[in-house]
């Protein structure tokens, strides 16, 4: 008895994902339903910016909660029923927090470079293991077979689960979610200030950064052939380069930057318990590589 708002973004999930939630007795209304090859005029990809008709109707209209899907609904964007945008990485873990605590199953969980290390804090307190892998949904599937894992996702909304495809759903993903929230009988909200006030806070900054092909090449010189690292106010644990730089703290932060594999941009990543400390970190970056 879910009241939900679904935006298919001009994409494919809504006859599939309104099929679902209506058996589960769900009451569900669509906006942007449409098929439309220029997805409406906007990137069909769930972020707070894309996803801003989809929170003030939840909020005016009283939903429980607002479910976005890209183009393909292979990713997901949320909207609580306060209008709070719920990041990809707060779905991840409140999804394997749920299979593990509340369903009782049992496995790791896989995640790139760039996903929050608070999976890596929930797999541990059950006795599990959280393996990090390349960016690319192909590492985090390979890896899950390998190791059996029972979740695998990505910051940017994708994820996957045990005995399903061997890929990103968000169709899959968001009937879990649901299912999630009508089983415990909590508001999303209720369940992250669960999740942190047992694991602690994280928060994650994102930035990305045009470059020509002269900026590349200095910037790859100076991180992947010097590698050469901004004297951040934190001490370092160990430094990787499996794919891009990304730096671990002692206090359990990090910050990443690298190249994307898509689009002509360096985007740089970090995570610490707090937002300023997240952005400071960033800066710090952003400066020293001189962007």
């Amino acid at each position: 008895h879910l009241k939900i708002l679904l935006d298919p973004m001009f994409g494919v999930s809504k006859t599939s994902l309104q099929t679902v939630l209506i058996t589960a007795r769900c009451d569900v209304d669509i906006i942007n339903d449409r098929h439309d090859t220029l997805f409406g005029g906007r990137l069909p990809s769930p972020s707070l910016e894309t996803l801003q008709r989809l929170r003030s109707t939840v909020m005016e209209s009283g939903y429980d909660l607002g479910i976005g899907t890209d183009g393909d609904a292979d990713r997901l964007g949320i909207i609580d029923s306060n209008g709070e945008f719920i990041h990809p990485n707060s779905i991840l873990v409140l999804l394997y927090y749920y299979l593990l605590k509340y369903k009782g199953l049992k496995g790791c969980a896989v995640r790139n470079l760039t996903t929050t290390h608070l999976l890596d804090k929930i797999a541990d307190k059950f006795g599990e293991k959280c393996y990090e892998v390349p960016v690319g949904f192909k590492h985090i599937c390979s890896k899950m077979e390998e190791e059996d894992a029972i979740i695998g996702g990505e910051s940017s909304g994708g994820l996957s689960i045990k005995g399903h495809i061997k890929g990103k759903d968000g169709i899959f993903a968001a009937s879990l979610l649901v299912e999630m929230i009508s089983v415990t009988g909590k508001s999303l909200t209720d369940l992250l200030n669960e999740l942190y006030v047992e694991f602690g806070y994280c928060y994650m900054a994102e930035n990305a950064y045009i470059f020509d092909q002269d900026t590349k090449d200095r910037l790859e010189k100076l991180l992947y052939q010097d590698k050469k690292l901004p004297e951040f106010q934190y001490e370092i644990e160990k430094v990787s380069y499996i794919d891009g730089v990304k730096v671990y703290f002692i206090n359990g932060g990090w910050i990443s930057a690298r190249f994307s594999g898509t689009e002509p941009l360096l985007r740089i990543f970090a995570e610490m318990e707090t937002e300023l400390l997240s952005k400071e970190v960033c800066d710090d970056m952003t400066k020293f590589l001189g962007l």
